[in-house]
């Protein structure tokens, strides 16, 4: 997979992220690509329909933190 950013090649790796979103929601060990030259982190179409999801069922959950491993709810 090419970066958008740049054009460089990208390599799988694992990603961390805070949403905040009505409450702080860090997900962690997101498989993403990210790219060699930038540091650019890309999301497959499937992982951002699934932190999209998680983001909305965290939503209604939680009140104000939470911090979730995505290998371990996806």
């Amino acid at each position: 997979m090419k970066c958008i950013k740049c054009g460089r090649d990208t390599f799988l790796s694992r990603n961390t992220e805070a949403i905040e979103n009505g409450c702080l929601l860090v997900i962690r060990h997101i498989p993403c690509y990210e790219c060699s030259e930038c540091a650019e982190m890309l999301y497959t179409d499937d992982v951002a329909w699934q932190l999209e999801q998680l983001t909305d069922r965290a939503k209604r959950m939680v009140q104000e933190f939470a911090v979730v491993d995505y290998t371990k709810v996806m």
